[in-house]
């Protein structure tokens, strides 16, 4: 029986990307399949895959390093998917006695953002060339590359266009997907926001559309649900004082949910938004949230960007819009209520899009085969 060992230093054991897709679908093919994280204390066997994991993300790097060595020789896998640099050069010595394959899974950008963020110019300058480097050093290592979108393959895939690669996106499986298409109402309506709550992922753009939408339509009833909450202090000071100015009437705040049980938690939203700002990181990216929404079968208004753009053309189940312009997304909101023929239309639109392009098991094969051809080298 393959072994393949999946290696993360940021993401937990039970990341929805690691463990509900990539290593039960590998599970299923007779694959054994464990997966060390450091995020989080965890020893033991679940749904069939073997999980050890430590909470060392705040120990040193070669303490990092030294628990994924110790973890691969014990395990001694044919192949290894890492979701960091770090994880790839700790598997170095490993891949090359054994001669094992490693899969890089790039899936965020590095460096990213808040990376950098804390530094100040001119160390941000030397910070991020330094980061750079050990990216590409990571795919020096690596024998393969796996790409979660088109436009996160710069650099690696240019410059290492000799190795092994494919793009596999964060569609999400039908299991975990609760469908729930709703009648628009003419006289109230609930606006969803999902996810880290900061000013970056466009909680005031959110807020400033709804301010706006309320002073045109003062008789709508509207109902705001957040599902999320915020990561850095500097954000929650940020967020009480958004809340204080703007003084919504019906706000309803929820804590984030267990994967499984996500899409249940938006069930009754009639729209949900994404209105990050456009920024290089951001308008690279490719918002996994917006598949679940498309399985819920909601309308989404989303910040216009280039990842979705590139990966998607225009949405047939909604609206890409500058972020800062309140009046324009207000519009589109009242578009919706002025016409519920094409709310309904957007809302199906979404579900058999999913259904048809955007769910795990249109991919799930070809990142078996990617794996078992990259033990088969």
């Amino acid at each position: 029986m393959p072994k393949v060992l999946f290696l993360t230093t940021s993401h937990s054991y039970n990341d929805d990307r690691i463990f509900y897709h990539q290593a039960k679908a590998l599970r299923d093919n007779g694959y054994e399949v464990k997966i060390c994280s450091l995020y989080a204390e965890y020893k033991g066997i679940i749904e069939g895959i073997e999980i050890e994991s430590y909470a060392v993300l705040e120990e040193s790097i070669e303490k990092k390093m030294e628990t994924f060595r110790k973890v691969c020789d014990n395990f001694q896998p044919q192949t290894i998917v890492c979701s960091e640099p770090l994880a790839v050069v700790a598997s170095k010595k490993f891949v090359k006695e054994h001669n094992a394959s490693c899969i890089y899974d790039v899936t965020e950008w590095y460096p990213s953002m808040s990376m950098l963020g804390k530094y100040r110019f001119p160390a941000k300058i030397f910070q991020t060339i330094k980061f750079s480097l050990i990216q590409w050093y990571a795919g020096f290592l690596s024998t393969h590359f796996i790409f979660g979108e088109t436009t996160k393959k710069f650099p690696l895939a240019y410059f290492f266009c000799f190795k092994k690669q494919m793009i596999l996106p964060y569609y999400p499986d039908t299991a975990y997907i609760n469908e729930n298409i709703k009648n628009i109402d003419s006289d109230a309506i609930t606006l969803c926001y999902t996810g880290q709550i900061s000013k970056d992922k466009g909680i005031e753009n959110f807020f400033n559309a709804i301010d706006k939408l309320c002073q045109k339509v003062p008789a709508l009833h509207v109902r705001i649900l957040i599902i999320g909450s915020t990561v850095q202090e500097s954000d929650e000071l940020y967020f009480s004082a958004l809340l204080k100015k703007y003084s919504f009437d019906h706000i309803e705040l929820r804590k984030p949910t267990t994967f499984e049980r996500f899409t249940e938690a938006f069930a009754d939203a009639d729209i949900c938004f994404d209105l990050r700002e456009i920024n290089f990181e951001n308008n690279h990216s490719l918002p996994i949230k917006l598949f679940y929404f498309m399985g819920a079968g909601k309308p989404v208004i989303y910040s216009n960007l280039k990842g979705i753009r590139k990966h998607m053309g225009s949405l047939s189940f909604g609206s890409l819009v500058d972020p800062q312009n309140a009046d324009a997304i207000s519009e589109v909101i009242l578009n919706y209520i002025r016409n519920p023929e094409l709310y309904h239309l957007h809302a199906l639109n979404a579900r058999k899009e999913f259904e048809e392009k955007y769910n795990w098991s249109t991919i799930k094969e070809s990142f078996v085969d990617f794996v078992k051809r990259s033990i088969d080298k």
